[in-house]
């Protein structure tokens, strides 16, 4: 039998319903540090404070914040600061950057005082190609190089901080690898040298 007054806890299916973000997403904001961790196992149970941090996330994601940001934003908070934060209109947004590049378009004269100017092109066929001018000359069309077809490939992660992370492909050569090897090593002793 439940206590009247005591918290309603919520499976990882009732929380990523809620909160409207997958299982994955939640494990993976644990992960980053971005919420607390419930416990262990299938009896992990997660209470209004997560659904609360998971939507301020969402928020912050939407100002264009990396994860790193919104961890430190979220460091400390208590559930007034979680509220006051999450009852913060965002701010507004400037418009996309389609519209950017238009008002900048509009306000700049194209050439020698002549106003903006339009065009518009079919999308089914290319736009029409500017002719050189004379005296200059047309550079001869290379057709491309005989390549052989990339072999497959496969990405190996090295984390040197919970911020930064190294992506190599492989496979490499092994002067490659020993140049990996390199910059391994002085990364992690360059930001063991940084560490407060």
């Amino acid at each position: 039998m439940t206590q009247p007054n005591a918290p309603e806890t919520l499976t990882l299916t009732e929380l990523s319903d809620r909160a409207e973000v997958t299982p994955r997403t939640v494990r993976y904001y644990i992960q980053q540090g971005l919420l607390p961790a419930p416990g262990s196992g299938s009896k992990a149970r997660y209470d209004e404070r997560h659904v609360k941090l998971l939507r301020l996330v969402k928020d912050l994601q939407r100002q264009h914040l990396p994860l790193a940001e919104i961890r430190a934003r979220l460091e400390g908070l208590d559930d007034e600061g979680i509220d006051d934060l999450l009852a913060t209109p965002p701010p507004a947004v400037a418009g996309s950057a389609v519209d950017y590049i238009r008002r900048v378009l509009e306000d700049k004269p194209n050439r020698l005082g002549e106003g903006p100017r339009q065009v518009f092109y079919d999308r089914s066929t290319p736009p029409p190609m500017t002719p050189m001018p004379s005296g200059i000359p047309t550079p001869a069309m290379k057709p491309p190089p005989n390549s052989k077809p990339m072999a497959r490939s496969q990405w190996e992660r090295h984390s040197l901080d919970p911020d930064i992370e190294l992506h190599i492909r492989r496979p490499l050569s092994r002067h490659q690898n020993r140049q990996v090897e390199r910059i391994v090593a002085f990364a992690r002793q360059l930001l063991e040298e940084d560490t407060p």
